[in-house]
C-alpha cells in the first residue's frame, strides 16, 4: 500500500490542508490591512538595527545570541540566509542555526524566527526544518533571548556557516554552497558604525546604514541636511534615496568610485554629528526642506 500511495501524490493530509489554509488566511488578512504587526519588530533587541539590516540588506552574515534559562540558555547563531531558505537547522554538532532571511507569513517577523527557532530547539541534531507553523499568538524574540548579550555581527563571503564542522562535505554540496557565493554581493560591516554596510554592485561602491531613530524624525532631519547640501559623506558622494523595513530606514550613499570600506570610518562620525543636530532641530521644515523630504520619501522602497 505504501507504494502505490506514491501514485496518489495529489492527496493530501487534511491536518497539512488545514495549516496551508491558515497560513494563506493570515497573508491574505496581513495583505487587505486586516492584521498589523508592531511598527518595529526587533525594537528591545540589542543591536536592533543589526537584526534590521541582516534580514533586508546584508547578503551572508552570522550573528551570536542566547536563549534565556527559561528556554534553556542555549547559544545560537542567527544567520542572514541558509540554503534552500530554510526556517532553521540543527547542525549534527548540536549548533542551531535560525534564519532571517525567510518568506515571513505573518506582520511579526521576530514572532515568526522565535518560532523558527523553539521549533529547532525541540529536534535532535542533525535535523533542518524547511518551514514552521506560524501564527500571531506565541513568545516573540524578545521574550525568548536574553538582551544581556551582544549582538556581534560577522559578514561572510560564502554560506559555508551552515557547514558542520564535523560533516564530510560532498562534491556535489560543496558545488551548490559554491554556486550560491557567487550570487553574493560584495559586504562589508563598518567598525563602529552600528547598522552600517558598505557593499560593491555592478562596478559601484555604496553605503547602507540602518538607523536607530523614528522614522518621521530621520526623513525631517535628512531633508534638512538635504537641503543645507550636507546629506553627503565627502566630497563625490550622495544620499540616493532610503529603504524601509520593520520601522527603521536604511539611508543609501552612493560612494566615490573605487572606495572601499576601510575609507568610511573616519567619515561616518562628522556625519552623525551633522545628523544629531538636525534632529534637534526644532520647528517646521520651511519650502526647500519640504521640498527635500518629498524627494526623498518618493525614492524610499519599502522592503517587506
Amino acid at each position: 500500500m505504501a507504494k502505490r500511495s506514491k501514485g496518489r501524490s495529489k492527496d493530501v493530509n487534511p491536518k497539512v490542508a488545514a495549516r496551508r489554509a491558515a497560513r494563506k488566511a493570515a497573508q491574505k488578512a496581513f495583505q487587505e490591512g486586516q492584521v498589523s504587526g508592531p511598527l518595529r519588530a526587533f525594537e528591545g533587541l540589542p543591536g536592533e538595527v543589526d537584526w534590521v539590516a541582516l534580514r533586508e540588506v546584508v547578503p551572508a552574515a552570522t550573528a551570536t545570541a542566547r536563549t534565556t534559562e527559561e528556554y534553556g540558555a542555549r547559544d545560537i547563531t542567527v544567520v542572514t540566509l541558509l540554503p534552500g531558505l530554510l526556517a532553521a537547522m540543527h547542525r549534527s554538532d548540536g549548533q542551531i542555526l535560525v534564519a532571517l532571511q525567510t518568506p515571513s507569513n505573518t506582520p511579526d517577523p521576530s514572532r515568526d524566527v522565535a518560532t523558527a527557532l523553539l521549533a529547532a530547539l525541540e529536534t535532535e541534531p542533525g535535523t533542518t526544518l524547511a518551514q514552521v507553523d506560524l501564527s500571531d499568538e506565541g513568545p516573540r524574540l524578545q521574550d525568548v533571548l536574553d538582551t544581556s548579550v551582544h549582538f556581534e555581527v560577522t559578514v561572510h563571503d560564502t554560506f559555508d556557516y551552515a557547514l558542520d564542522p564535523e560533516d564530510e562535505v560532498t562534491e556535489e554540496v560543496s558545488q551548490a554552497l559554491e554556486e550560491l557565493a557567487d550570487s553574493i554581493v560584495p559586504t562589508v560591516k563598518i567598525e563602529d558604525a552600528e547598522g552600517a554596510y558598505w557593499c560593491r554592485m555592478s562596478g559601484r561602491e555604496y553605503l547602507r546604514w540602518s538607523r536607530p531613530e523614528p522614522e518621521e524624525e530621520l526623513l525631517d532631519a535628512l531633508a534638512r541636511l538635504h537641503a543645507r547640501g550636507e546629506s553627503t559623506l565627502e566630497e563625490g558622494t550622495r544620499l540616493i534615496g532610503t529603504f524601509r523595513s520593520c520601522g527603521l530606514v536604511i539611508p543609501v550613499w552612493e560612494l566615490v568610485r573605487g572606495s572601499e570600506a576601510d575609507e568610511l570610518t573616519g567619515l561616518l562620525p562628522a556625519f552623525e554629528e551633522r545628523l544629531a543636530n538636525a534632529l534637534a532641530q526644532e520647528g517646521e521644515l520651511d519650502a526647500q526642506e519640504r521640498r527635500a523630504r518629498a524627494s526623498l520619501v518618493s525614492r524610499q522602497v519599502t522592503l517587506r
